[in-house]
């Protein structure tokens, strides 16, 4: 028994220390995001593009802009009430690669406004992605960037 749990914790370990289930999820949330005609290719040139951004040093666009929020809630506020549940909102922020598996979030009982899934969207990738270390630099860097470390 000793040797299977050894082999599964060098397992787990092997993966956070090179983030492959980081950019697992992120590829998966970037694929079921855009939903491309062609996943594989389009997966490829995303790995692609990573790897072109940690040899040249040139940042990666990340995808979510306030239109891309915008569309999400909405696909998921399905009676146009511009509410949605609080699941709804714990699998858009899971969907997106923002919410730890282990995270626990509390659902104080209200429903959820575009204002409110914005706000935490855009505060969880900025605490996510840090600020770039340019001198006078407002910009952020993108979510696949910390991936690019290893």
């Amino acid at each position: 028994m000793q040797a299977g749990g050894s082999r599964e914790l060098e397992a787990r370990n092997y993966l956070e220390k090179h983030r492959i289930m980081e950019l697992v999820n992120y590829l998966t949330s970037t694929l079921l995001f855009f939903r491309p005609e062609k996943p594989r290719e389009y997966l490829i040139s995303i790995l692609e593009r990573l790897r072109i951004a940690k040899v040249t040093g040139v940042a990666f666009p990340f995808f979510m802009d306030h239109s891309n929020i915008v569309s999400m809630f909405e696909m998921m506020d399905t009676s146009h009430k511009g509410t949605i549940s609080f699941v709804q909102y714990r699998e858009g922020l899971k969907t997106l690669g923002l919410l730890d598996e282990d995270e626990v979030l509390q659902d104080d009982g209200h429903v959820i406004t575009l204002e409110k899934f914005r706000s935490e969207v855009n505060k969880r990738t900025e605490k996510i992605c840090g600020r770039t270390g340019g001198t006078g630099s407002g910009s952020y860097q993108t979510a696949a960037e910390p991936l690019l470390l290893h």
